[in-house]
C-alpha cells in the first residue's frame, strides 16, 4: 500500500492506496498537478490589467505569481483549479473565465 504522491497514477486502484488517499509526505505540490481538475480557466487581458494585485492574495492555489518587481505574472495553470475567485476580485474586468480546452 503506497502513501507516496509519486505513486499516485491513473493506473493505481483504491486497493493500492491508503484509506482516504492520505499522503504522508511533505513537498508534494510539484508532483500533484491540481490544475488538471479544471474545467474553466482564467485568462488575463493585459491591456485592462492595472497591476493592482487584488487578484493575487485571493487565489486559494497561489496560481498568480508576483515577481520581485511587484508585478503579477501570467497564471500558473499547473495549480489553478479554475474557481474564478480572481475574476470576481478584479475591479477592472481584466480576468475572464473561459472553457478550458484540453
Amino acid at each position: 500500500m503506497s502513501h507516496l504522491a509519486k505513486d499516485m497514477t491513473p493506473d493505481v486502484t483504491w486497493k493500492d492506496i491508503t484509506p482516504g488517499c492520505n499522503i504522508f509526505e511533505g513537498g508534494t505540490s510539484v508532483t500533484v498537478e491540481t490544475g488538471d481538475w479544471r474545467t474553466m480557466k482564467p485568462v488575463i487581458d493585459w491591456d485592462k490589467c492595472k497591476q493592482c494585485l487584488l487578484c493575487a492574495p485571493v487565489c486559494p492555489d497561489m496560481s498568480i505569481p508576483v515577481g520581485a518587481d511587484g508585478k503579477r505574472g501570467d497564471f500558473d495553470y499547473f495549480f489553478c483549479k479554475g474557481c474564478g475567485i480572481c475574476a470576481n476580485a478584479c475591479p477592472f474586468g481584466a480576468i475572464t473565465m473561459v472553457k478550458d480546452e484540453k
